[in-house]
């Protein structure tokens, strides 16, 4: 099992692979890349102009599409063509360096095929924003089905993802099926909360964690004594973080087990592994608020779990893709082994055998899916059957 490589360079690949696993139609991939294969040649970084033309206009046709599907009356279909416009959109602008010409309309015009996608196709999220010290945590909250409180997850992204893209691995649908909701979130430094606030990364995740919590605890459909957490890449950081400070997490999962991103900066620097996007550094300055290289490895520098998992004392799942190419799947020891005092711990490493072997299951987001899902119904209080 590997991602899907049709171009010569990893991120470019992983973009791809990424968007297949959200809904992509295989047909308009190919239409998208077949123009900039030659393109991805000159690196990850020199052919993104590219990328964002091809994929735009892909997306743009399909707004037109939907258009006029919603002209005709056909809101469902006019919802399905607005959703792979956004998720194009998002994709494209994903891509390129921060303040890149276009970049940031490029963005608004995927938010609004989202929204708009979400009120034809009568989905199940709906968009909220969470109060934090300052600024707002956008989210999406997607409800279990059922009379009653019910049990609900917190689902944060990882360095350069969205509450979109999280909504896209279908966890929110599988977990639903399962009886718990699910609330997918733009923390700080990602999504609408770094694009259109400019609140850059916090490492203590309880912060803006906690105040999910006390979102979540004021929502009727909610039980307050089943609120799990998880996240997935940089979020297998924030995760495990929020659930060792935050004791009213009462089960916790990692999507990839970044146990310390701090020395995987050091990595990085050396040459060794593989960057999530192009133009790395000056996204994860941006990201972190950083003047420069110094000041970001400052502020990335508590980016460390060791001496904080004894603290986490409820249920608590670590999984991890055997060939993660960007974060070691030795992390996964890590944070398992050092889950002392946790009642119920368990590691996963997906295999060749089964699929998920890439960094957060990129190749293959099903078996992560169902393995998560299934956990919190058996930690919150869920159903499996």
């Amino acid at each position: 099992m590997a991602l899907f490589e049709y171009f010569p360079n990893y991120i470019w690949n992983l973009s791809v692979s990424i968007a297949m696993e959200s809904g992509a139609q295989l047909g308009e991939i190919i239409d998208m890349c077949q123009p900039i294969r030659e393109a991805a040649a000159s690196g990850a970084d020199a052919g993104t102009p590219q990328f964002m033309k091809a994929w735009a206009a892909m997306g743009d046709k399909l707004l037109e599409l939907a258009a006029e599907d919603e002209a005709a009356g056909r809101k469902f279909s006019a919802s399905n063509k607005l959703e792979r416009a956004s998720l194009y959109l998002i994709t494209a602008e994903r891509m390129q360096g921060h303040g890149h010409p276009g970049r940031q309309e490029t963005y608004a015009r995927a938010r609004e095929a989202f929204d708009r996608s979400t009120a034809l196709g009568r989905i199940n999220r709906e968009r909220v924003e969470i109060p934090l010290e300052t600024g707002t945590m956008p989210a999406l909250f997607t409800r279990a089905p059922g009379e009653g409180r019910q049990p609900v997850v917190v689902f944060c992204n990882g360095l350069d993802s969205c509450k979109e893209l999280l909504y896209w691995t279908r966890l929110p649908q599988e977990l639903a099926r399962r009886g718990i909701s699910t609330l997918c979130v733009d923390q700080p430094g990602s999504g609408e909360a770094l694009r259109l606030q400019n609140l850059p990364v916090d490492p203590n995740s309880e912060s803006w964690a906690s105040k999910a919590v006390d979102w979540l605890e004021q929502q009727p459909e909610v039980d307050p004594a089943r609120i799990g957490m998880t996240g997935i890449s940089l979020g297998g950081h924030f995760a495990p973080r929020a659930v060792a400070y935050e004791p009213r997490f009462a089960s916790g999962a990692v999507w990839g087990a970044n146990h310390n991103w701090r020395e995987v900066q050091d990595k990085r620097m050396a040459r060794e592994g593989e960057n999530p996007v192009p133009h790395y550094w000056a996204h994860v300055h941006w990201a972190f608020g950083a003047e420069d290289q110094d000041d970001f490895l400052a502020k990335s520098d508590a980016m460390n779990l060791n001496g904080h998992m004894d603290r986490i004392k409820v249920p608590f799942l670590v999984t991890h893709g055997a060939q993660d190419r960007q974060i070691s799947v030795n992390y996964a020891s890590d944070l398992y082994d050092q889950l002392v005092n946790s009642p119920r711990r368990e590691k996963v490493i997906f295999t060749p055998r089964e699929g998920g072997v890439e960094h957060v299951g990129a190749d293959n987001m099903a078996y992560g899916r169902d393995l998560i899902s299934d956990w919190f119904a058996e930690t919150l209080g869920g159903k499996t059957a």
